[in-house]
């Protein structure tokens, strides 16, 4: 699945971003979920809780802003917008 793989980069992506920071674990995560992102917000928790199982994002809050704008040059991506890490 498409949308499996896009989860999965993510996770080790925030994952990164948390170990170059010295976080032991990721509190919240906000993403963005393009208008041709072939993604619901429902859809992207499941895939998350899945790949984050055993991750420093394993049980983090989620925030998803989900964008109705096909014109948006970044409509068919998924976008990590913040993270909250715990150091």
């Amino acid at each position: 699945m498409h949308e499996m793989g896009l989860v999965r980069d993510l996770v080790h992506r925030v994952a990164e971003a948390a170990a170059a920071n010295g976080a032991v674990r990721i509190e919240g995560v906000t993403v963005r979920l393009g208008a041709l992102s072939h993604l619901s917000a429902a859809h992207f928790c499941e895939h998350f809780e899945a790949e984050s199982h055993g991750t420093p994002a394993e049980g983090a809050r989620l925030t998803i802003i989900e964008s109705s704008d096909e014109s948006d040059p970044a409509a068919q991506h998924l976008l990590l917008e913040s993270l909250d890490l715990e150091v």
